[in-house]
């Protein structure tokens, strides 16, 4: 237990395995694991043996209506997610959920409405910029004016499809929210922060299952085109990672300036330098290798923060829902390709 504890948070849905990652970067600020409620056995077993303080609840209602917890986190199956959250609101709770927040635009609407009702606070974990250093580093520069006014962000973010390691809900489309819904969620989030855009559009979206037509549910290839008004953007997710790649996908940010721009790589610099967190600037000077093995990564302090002080340094909730409409939008008038 953690002395003198900023929050006290509890855990609802342990499906996807970003759930560890949420917990070790609010136990990095000293915040307190009170409890755990989880359906699957197996799961539930491996978080508990991870982190032993976290008392296994009997049930979700266990967790709500425990006064000491101001903080719920989830990594349920997508489709949950959006109902864990309002509940959590409802009991007067602050909510952090893995990406992606929803499935479906009623959802949304209805987490929308009850968190302008509660005042509460609906957190959506858009990890591959929260907790990717090389990511907050490009935010720092472009803030600093590195590469001058921001035209437009490339996201892209392939995956390795391990299918055989997969749940069954990872098939189901209405259960999972679609490979744009789902995966893209990063990527508009990137682009909304690095554009400043404050509202956006789709102008153009494509599905495809071009080379899995055994799982009819699943998308395997997806891509967008945004307008907002502060840039545009183009992003392209897959799960076609060869397995000849060292890492599960080779994600990349570009970021198009009107005096320079950055390259990111995420995960791996193939053919080049060992290990993630790679950046590259290019400017009128000089092209440079940024390290970034120094840079602290904000989000769990600023999270606590604005729970704490009711305050949106973390992200404001327009920009939390707003990523999250722009990749349902998406989804919901894609084109469908392929198979």
């Amino acid at each position: 237990m953690t002395e003198n504890p900023a929050i006290r948070f509890s855990v609802i849905g342990i499906n996807h395995g970003h759930i560890y990652g949420q917990v070790n970067l609010l136990l990095r600020t000293g915040a307190e694991l009170v409890a755990v409620f989880a359906a699957e056995p197996d799961l539930l077993a491996d978080f508990s043996k991870q982190y032993p303080q976290a008392r296994v609840a009997a049930s979700e209602t266990e967790i709500l209506e425990d006064p000491s917890v101001q903080l719920i986190v989830s990594a349920a199956i997508p489709a949950e997610r959006s109902r864990i959250g309002v509940a959590a609101m409802r009991h007067g709770k602050d909510y952090m959920s893995d990406k992606p927040g929803f499935t479906t635009l009623e959802q949304l609407a209805e987490a929308r409405r009850v968190q302008a009702e509660t005042g509460r606070i609906y957190s959506i974990c858009y990890s591959e910029r929260f907790e990717n250093a090389a990511t907050v580093r490009a935010g720092e520069l472009v803030k600093a004016g590195a590469i001058g006014r921001v035209l437009q962000t490339i996201g892209l973010g392939p995956h390795r499809a391990n299918l055989p390691t997969r749940p069954e809900w990872f098939f189901q489309r209405e259960r999972y929210g679609g490979i744009i819904g789902d995966i893209a969620s990063h990527q508009a989030d990137q682009f909304l922060f690095f554009t400043g855009s404050t509202s956006a559009e789709v102008v153009a979206s494509q599905v495809a299952n071009y080379h899995h037509p055994e799982h009819p549910g699943l998308d395997d290839f997806g891509d967008v085109l945004l307008r907002g008004n502060g840039g545009t953007g183009y992003i392209r997710v897959d799960w076609f990672t060869p397995d000849g790649l060292p890492v599960w996908g080779d994600t990349r940010l570009t970021i198009l300036g009107t005096d320079g721009y950055i390259e990111v790589r995420k995960n791996v610099d193939i053919a080049g330098r060992p290990g993630a967190n790679h950046l590259f600037l290019v400017d009128q000077q000089a092209t440079r290798y940024i390290d970034c093995s120094d840079v602290v990564l904000p989000y769990g302090q600023q999270l606590i923060n604005d729970i704490l002080n009711r305050t949106e340094t973390a992200m404001t909730q327009e920009h939390c829902f707003l990523a999250a409409e722009l990749v349902l939008r998406a989804q919901a008038q894609a084109t469908r390709l392929g198979s």
